[in-house]
């Protein structure tokens, strides 16, 4: 079992970065930020440098929608990732990471032996996503702990709202960030 860590530096000095933007949504998707990050640790080994590749990614994977204000948000994502990464003089990142926020949705199993990070960061999103119901072999009363220290928020409510919104004006047409 996972050791929750309910303040990570640089996950909070990422995200206060992008408060005002988030505005009534920051708490949700902070703590969005947290479960996905906290599922990941659970789902893998990871070094110290793959916990600062996750906390990263997991930052800048859904903020397209509020930097761009889309529900295509995967694109701008990975932009403002990529452009932070250069800002701190971690551009040998930006390809890795890019790849687990375009990945992130897809549907089925990403195979990529370079990095088994993209896999991993699919499956928390998709624990997260899924209110623990899709575990892949966590254990369920890790999920209950991780969901207690980080409550939903609104979250979800607004994830639906979202997704809503596109099936009203597509609705024979799959969200532009599901991948096949």
């Amino acid at each position: 079992m996972i050791a929750i860590e309910s303040s990570i530096a640089l996950i909070d000095e990422i995200l206060g970065q992008w408060r005002v933007q988030l505005g009534a949504d920051y708490q949700g998707y902070r703590n969005h930020v947290y479960r996905m990050v906290h599922f990941c640790f659970a789902l893998g080994d990871a070094s110290e440098a793959d916990k600062k590749k996750i906390a990263i990614a997991a930052c800048f994977h859904d903020l397209g929608i509020w930097s761009d204000g889309t529900i295509d948000y995967l694109p701008p994502s990975v932009v403002q990732a990529q452009m932070y990464l250069e800002r701190q003089g971690l551009a040998e990142w930006s390809q890795e990471i890019a790849l687990m926020i375009d990945l992130h949705h897809k549907i089925r199993a990403v195979t990529d032996a370079h990095s088994p990070l993209i896999e991993i960061f699919r499956k928390a999103d998709l624990v997260d996503v899924s209110l623990g119901l899709v575990k892949f072999g966590l254990p369920a009363s890790l999920i209950r702990s991780v969901k207690a220290a980080f409550p939903n928020a609104g979250f979800h409510k607004r994830l639906l709202k979202l997704a809503g919104g596109w099936f009203s004006e597509h609705p024979l047409s799959a969200p532009p960030f599901l991948k096949w």
